[in-house]
């Protein structure tokens, strides 16, 4: 049985945990069922990215984007859980298998426990405005910790589980800070985010998705974006978001610019003031944290799931 792993080019935690969580979770499934595709964690149940054939075991994984697979029939669809009741109702499932992402499962894993707590108040943004944002330097004159969600999966979780508030645009920034029961805040620097997979995964919770809105802070974001900048509205730019796709662990990329002087990287400071002033206060909104015992219970359920699935396929 292999992981499926959605290896995007710029590179995204969320996505690459993938790669060890279910060795944690089911040890020695990578010697068994060869011809089972296991989908987990992500928003990956898309015509557009799993491959056509094969037999596939999903377990957790979320609906929101292209089509959704037909998964009706049971010879290539072994279908345990979904990451909410969304996907589930999406999918013509019972609503009781729209359990929770199987991310908050990390926390289980004997390296993520006991993790001192750093103080920091953490910025963790989505990866495209960390591709094309100011958002390390508007951290900076925030008050803010920048956590780039295009690192490394370990390091990045360690760093948001020692955080004692994460403010998160990445979505699974804050699933993770929910699991390790740090508060959390969500902001939006765009207002055609898709909601639908915060909503699943908040309802699976009993959490509200509400996001601060924050304004893009560079051209070439709104560009990528399909964004307003300054009152200037630009559509989104297949191309241009195409190049932030291979943009994986370099700089900010300053789409069609020209080279940065002193001047207008001053220039570029000045303009990303709103998006300052904005995620700034939005630091000060009231954190959001689900229950206990709605986390232990959707855990629970969960690791019954994976606890079947051992017993059949191990």
């Amino acid at each position: 049985m292999k992981p499926f792993h959605w290896e995007s080019t710029h590179g995204n935690f969320g996505d690459d945990l993938n790669l060890w969580l279910w060795d944690f979770l089911l040890p020695g499934l990578r010697d068994v069922r060869e011809e089972t595709l296991l989908v987990g964690v992500g928003t990956v149940l898309n015509t557009e990215i799993l491959p056509d054939k094969g037999h596939k075991l999903v377990i957790g994984s979320g609906f929101g984007y292209g089509s959704l697979p037909d998964m009706r029939d049971t010879s290539q669809w072994d279908v345990r859980s979904v990451r909410g009741p969304l996907t589930a109702q999406k999918a013509g499932l019972p609503t009781e298998m729209g359990i929770v992402d199987p991310a908050v499962l990390v926390t289980e894993m004997p390296e993520f426990r006991a993790i001192s707590k750093n103080g920091k108040r953490t910025f963790i943004p989505h990866w495209e405005s960390a591709a094309a944002g100011l958002w390390p330097e508007i951290c900076k004159t925030v008050g803010l910790s920048y956590l780039d969600p295009r690192g490394e999966a370990k390091a990045v979780i360690r760093e948001i589980a020692a955080s004692e508030l994460i403010v998160a645009e990445s979505m699974h920034g804050a699933i993770l800070a929910d699991a390790f029961r740090v508060p959390w805040i969500a902001v939006s620097s765009s207002r055609s985010i898709n909601s639908f997979k915060w909503n699943d995964w908040a309802l699976s919770l009993g959490v509200t998705y509400q996001p601060k809105h924050i304004p893009v802070s560079t051209r070439a974001e709104a560009i990528a974006k399909g964004a307003k900048f300054w009152g200037v509205g630009f559509e989104r730019n297949k191309e241009a978001a195409a190049e932030l796709e291979k943009q994986r662990y370099g700089e900010n990329v300053m789409l069609a610019d020209p080279e940065q002087t002193t001047l207008r990287v001053m220039a570029k400071q000045a303009l990303a003031v709103p998006s300052a002033l904005a995620l700034w206060q939005a630091s000060k909104a009231k954190p959001q944290l689900s229950k206990d015992s709605a986390l232990a219970a959707c855990k629970e359920r969960l690791l019954n799931v994976i606890e079947g699935v051992r017993r059949d396929y191990l």
